[in-house]
């Protein structure tokens, strides 16, 4: 223990020779023999490993490895990695695939919501993820956002915990059955529980919570406004979901007169402060006043290609300057959690969106995917302290040996080779300067068992 006025000695990192190291800063600069220098989980410097310092506390060689900043997963729901490939919900849309899945969720117990949200967290580690956030709307048989806090501890990954909720039954109206709805009072005033205990706004900080009702058809908009004006109060994001799918658009015209994204606006959600997820059926207009407004956009593309919900306009948001990240979703409609392999599918379902006319024109690349799962990410959920590695940021890289199979053969250019070969794990992967993964295994993680009581959690449930 230390005396007060005892100076607290300080932890450094050293990164060496990485064969190329991507710092996604503004001018995109990439490095040849790079790395970078930490001190307490913040890097100091970055460049050429012969002008870095020679010593530090930690010294990782990373040579013939690709190190990238660690990716940003701005859009899941844990818990569903426990109705994976449920019979029944395969093959339907997003509305038959809800009726077919709360009845199941609806058992969903705490420590389920424990093991769900550690299995989720290490699959995200060992895919590239180092930030995610999580948006679980259901929390029923006592279960609650403490659940996910504590089955977070221990992975190491930054947490930005979204407190969702539903209030709107069947018997109101809504989509979801009475049995998984809380009442608004409920729900507001465990918002604010969560948010007191829970949030940390300070740089570099490891968890923050979010306010994110559920959707338009399974929360009133009472609740979206006294959400937003809660939010606002502590100073909190916003997220929900908006215009995923033709069902959910003419829902919105049918019960409120109105289009998703004017439905938003209407009641107050638009903002910096306001992400949404999906935002597939958006027209022209919408997206002006999205980039206008400072309104984000969570792409989830294996997911909408999964319940055939349609194709975002990547490249319209691009253009017109929309806060762009990347999102897993819930990983009962991906049905994983590999976020360099969606960062991919994001690069390829642009591709693909853009076929008719892509006479002359020049396709997403590989980088800009890499971009909008990094630095778009970050600034989706509000964060200038990740997602580049840069002098003042923080620690959050991930490094891709590249004598594998899959890379031989694409090491003319190893950055665009993330995307665009098989996608893999990574090998090392840090947070705050601290290792979550080394050598392709999970630090903080005793993996097969967590697997085998995942499992047995999920055949309970599932029945």
């Amino acid at each position: 223990m230390f005396e007060i006025g005892t100076l607290i000695p300080m932890s450094t990192l050293l990164v060496r020779h990485a064969q190329v190291l991507a710092t996604m800063d503004d001018g995109g600069t990439e490095i040849i023999d790079g790395g970078l220098f930490a001190v307490d989980g913040f890097i100091e410097q970055v460049g050429p490993t012969a002008e870095l310092p020679r010593t530090a506390d930690e010294v990782v060689d990373l040579s013939g490895h690709v190190v990238l900043p660690g990716l940003i997963n701005t859009h899941h729901h844990f818990y569903q990695t426990l109705t994976r490939a449920v019979p029944g919900a395969q093959d339907v849309g997003l509305f038959d695939w809800l009726r077919t899945l709360y009845p199941i969720w609806a058992r969903l117990t705490p420590e389920d919501v424990r093991i769900s949200t550690r299995l989720a967290l290490s699959e995200l580690a060992l895919s590239g993820c180092t930030t995610s956030s999580d948006h679980q709307y259901l929390f029923p048989n006592g279960s609650s956002v403490d659940d996910q806090v504590e089955g977070a501890a221990g992975v190491g990954l930054r947490f930005h915990v979204a407190r969702g909720s539903m209030s709107l039954g069947e018997s109101d109206g809504g989509l979801p059955p009475d049995s998984v709805v809380e009442d608004e009072e409920t729900i507001l005033l465990d918002t604010e529980r969560v948010i007191n205990k829970y949030n940390d706004p300070s740089p570099g900080a490891m968890t923050r919570v979010v306010v994110a009702p559920c959707s338009p058809f399974s929360v009133t908009p009472d609740l979206m406004r006294e959400s937003a004006a809660l939010a606002r109060r502590h100073g909190v994001h916003l997220h929900t979901h908006v215009a995923e799918t033709h069902d959910e658009e003419q829902f919105c015209i049918e019960t409120f007169g109105r289009r998703p994204v004017e439905l938003m606006e209407d009641l107050g959600w638009v903002g910096n402060d306001v992400w949404y997820a999906h935002g597939i059926y958006v027209n022209d207009a919408e997206i002006g006043r999205l980039a206008e407004s400072g309104t984000g956009v969570a792409h989830c593309p294996s997911s909408n290609m999964r319940l055939a919900s349609g194709i975002a306009p990547v490249r319209s948001y691009l253009a017109a300057d929309v806060r762009l990240g990347l999102g897993v979703d819930g990983s009962a409609s991906n049905d994983g959690s590999h976020l360099i392999g969606e960062a991919r599918q994001a690069m390829l379902l642009a591709r693909l969106a853009a076929a008719p006319s892509i006479e002359g024109g020049r396709l997403l690349a590989a980088r800009e995917a890499l971009r909008i799962a990094t630095r778009g990410s970050a600034a989706v959920l509000g964060r200038n302290d990740i997602g580049s590695l840069e002098p003042g940021k923080a620690a959050d890289f991930i490094a891709i040996s590249l004598d594998r199979l899959e890379y031989a053969g694409a090491l003319q250019d190893p950055v665009a080779a993330v995307l665009f070969v098989a996608p893999t794990g990574v090998d090392q992967s840090y947070v705050h300067g601290k290792p979550v993964v080394k050598d392709g295994e999970l630090v903080g993680v005793e993996l097969p068992g967590l697997i085998e009581k995942h499992n047995r959690a999920a055949a309970r449930l599932v029945g």
